[in-house]
């Protein structure tokens, strides 16, 4: 791509992994059923975007190619299904390894990108890997559990991280073709749909919840939504799937330190050691890629 970026894609990068790092916190704090959680989250954030890009979001959208919009629309499946999993994880198991074991989003999007993107793995990208995986192994090997509901929790976010793998590269394919608030709004809209058909089928209350919840809810669409995620789809447009998956290892330390401010679990060595094998994994990458 020979166009130059407004802003320094690590710079946004950096924005983005800070804000998703609240996700965990939020949902815990949220006294309602993962899926209405998960269904606030990007249902909201659609209804706030929606004054703001509903007329580009349509004409974008009505104009792509059939492969494009089928893109799009398993983009959004697959948001909702990861929302829908991880955040269920997060009343099973410790945030720590909730967020640990869902951002090895770098593994997937390793195996799937030749196939979907045709992005291979720069030298600099996999060394960054084979810092930031076990960085990220370490900082929730304490928490790990080999049975009871714990390894339920650890399953369903295993299941997150291959959900957002699909969902980061099917965008990495449309996100050149559209505009950034169409195509968030298009990814998230369809997310919430899906979610919210589940919700009301499965007959789950929608209304009635306190108003702790309801701060919960809204700051879920806000902080770590639409400043979060859309801030790595923006990144997508100048970056591989793989980096930006890669960067967004750095989530499990923010999530780890709010989790030790706001839940009393503990920040311990290992997860110290763990964090700066991320960051380091994430300097060489990007550095490389730069």
């Amino acid at each position: 791509m020979t166009e130059r970026p407004p802003l320094s894609p690590w710079i946004v990068l950096a924005i983005g992994v800070s804000a998703v790092s609240t996700g965990a916190l939020f949902a815990r704090l949220a006294d309602a059923p993962p899926l209405v959680i998960s269904a606030y989250r990007v249902g909201l954030a659609t209804l706030f975007l929606l004054p703001f890009t509903h007329r580009t979001t349509w004409r974008e959208v009505s104009a792509l190619s059939r492969p494009a919009l089928l893109d799009g629309v398993a983009s959004g499946v697959f948001l909702a299904l990861h929302f829908a999993t991880w955040i269920s994880s997060l009343f099973y198991t410790s945030v720590a390894s909730s967020v640990v074991i869902v951002n090895a989003i770098p593994l997937w999007t390793g195996l799937l990108s030749p196939l979907l993107t045709k992005d291979s793995f720069s030298s600099g990208l996999k060394k960054g890997l084979l810092l930031a995986l076990p960085g990220g192994a370490i900082i929730g090997w304490g928490d790990f559990s080999l049975g009871g509901t714990a390894l339920w929790g650890d399953f369903l976010a295993l299941l997150g991280s291959i959900f957002a793998a699909l969902y980061l590269l099917l965008g990495r394919r449309l996100r050149p073709s559209v505009s950034l608030g169409s195509y968030v709004t298009f990814i998230y809209g369809t997310a919430a749909v899906v979610l919210w058909a589940v919700v009301l089928l499965a007959g789950y209350p929608v209304v009635g919840y306190s108003r702790s919840t309801w701060l919960a809810f809204a700051l879920l669409a806000l902080i770590p939504q639409i400043l979060g995620h859309s801030s790595s789809n923006w990144a997508l447009r100048w970056l591989s799937g793989g980096t930006v998956a890669l960067c967004l290892l750095g989530e499990p330390i923010g999530s780890t330190i709010l989790a030790a401010l706001f839940l009393g679990e503990p920040v311990t060595l290992p997860k110290v050691l763990g964090g700066a094998l991320i960051l380091a994994g994430i300097y060489i990458a990007s550095r490389d890629e730069a």
